[in-house]
């Protein structure tokens, strides 16, 4: 593969891992106890790629009371139950990473535990080695742009030679305002927020077709006056 970017930054979850319908499943069974009754596909909508604390922000808001302090703890405990039986990782992905000649890391909103399990439960683990960000970590959450700048400081990477590989619009509008190139990964339902300038692909193999043809194939964020 030629090198036509400095690096590739991946989302984890709905990117790499195919962790978000389930994910959200565990979070609408978890919540519905407490007299929310939400679809899977509104939960998606509302919190795919927002931090915990704002999830938790609009669950309260919906509800109209807040929850309890163990909610969090016992809605990543099942979380991590789930994902250890169940989970995938996005069709293609480890084939994509191995083929990789270029560096690349992984930058989520989750925190490290959560990202280190999911990518060992899906044989991810040893190709990001030493090249995980967490928000958590970094202190900055898409879509701020400062996860995203923090990885490229790290691999000593230009921003604007970085490609961003993202399925939510935080992300893609991290990656944006970090001056960096930016794909949006849909594989189910399209998010029609996700800008139009935005190449969406369906599939990782569509990504590597892109990489192949390389940068000039892939729009440039857009500059602000």
């Amino acid at each position: 593969m030629v090198l036509h970017f400095d690096a590739i930054i991946f989302d984890s979850d709905g990117t790499l891992v195919d962790s978000e319908r389930l994910g959200n499943e565990v979070l609408v069974e978890h919540v519905a106890p407490y007299g929310l009754h939400l679809t899977v596909d509104d939960a998606l909508a509302r919190f795919r790629g927002i931090k915990m604390t704002e999830a938790i922000a609009q669950l309260e808001s919906l509800l109209g009371r807040s929850l309890p302090d163990a909610f969090v703890p016992e809605l990543r405990a099942r979380m991590a139950e789930i994902f250890t039986a169940r989970l995938r990782p996005v069709e293609g992905a480890v084939e994509l990473v191995r083929s990789l000649t270029m560096p690349f890391c992984v930058a989520s909103s989750g925190p490290r535990e959560k990202i280190e399990l999911s990518l060992s439960l899906t044989g991810l683990l040893p190709y990001f080695t030493g090249r995980i960000f967490s928000s958590y970590e970094v202190g900055a959450w898409k879509p701020s742009p400062g996860l995203f700048l923090h990885a490229a400081r790290v691999l000593d990477a230009s921003p604007e030679r970085c490609l961003v590989v993202e399925d939510s619009l935080p992300g893609v509008q991290a990656g944006q305002a970090a001056g960096m190139r930016v794909v949006a990964l849909q594989t189910g339902t399209r998010d029609d927020r996700i800008p139009p300038e935005i190449p969406i692909i369906s599939s990782l193999r569509e990504l590597r077709a892109l990489l192949d043809r390389g940068p000039e194939e892939i729009s440039r964020p857009p500059t602000t006056a």
